[in-house]
């Protein structure tokens, strides 16, 4: 089963589910809004692509966060944040098994799950 983490207002993950819908494949959706986000979802997704690629830095939360605490982000603070605010995270991250893919691609969505 695909988990896909997001937020239920994101156009990204509306584009998102309309694929996966329209492909009919079944998914389980996590809002990381109001379910959360674990410290052990964040590890593991930062063990299976660059921590750069999941902090959204184009988000008006990142835009919220003070110059000093942005400037010079290393992974670790970058984790530490995203766990603070999880609207950090880039959306949607899609996992199956393994495999992690952040963002919205229809062709990598195809080609991770073997339409």
């Amino acid at each position: 089963m695909l988990t896909m983490y997001g937020i239920r207002n994101c156009d990204t993950c509306r584009k998102a589910q309309k694929w996966l819908d329209a492909n009919s494949i079944g998914y389980r959706f996590h809002d990381v809004r109001a379910d959360g986000l674990e410290e052990s979802d964040l590890l593991r997704w930062a063990g299976k692509v660059e921590w750069q690629k999941l902090l959204n830095t184009r988000s008006t939360t990142w835009r919220g966060i003070p110059e000093s605490m942005r400037s010079d982000v290393d992974e670790t603070r970058a984790l530490k944040l995203m766990l603070q605010h999880p609207t950090l995270v880039k959306r949607p991250v899609l996992e199956k098994g393994k495999k992690v893919i952040v963002g919205f691609s229809a062709q990598e969505y195809a080609t991770a799950i073997s339409i």
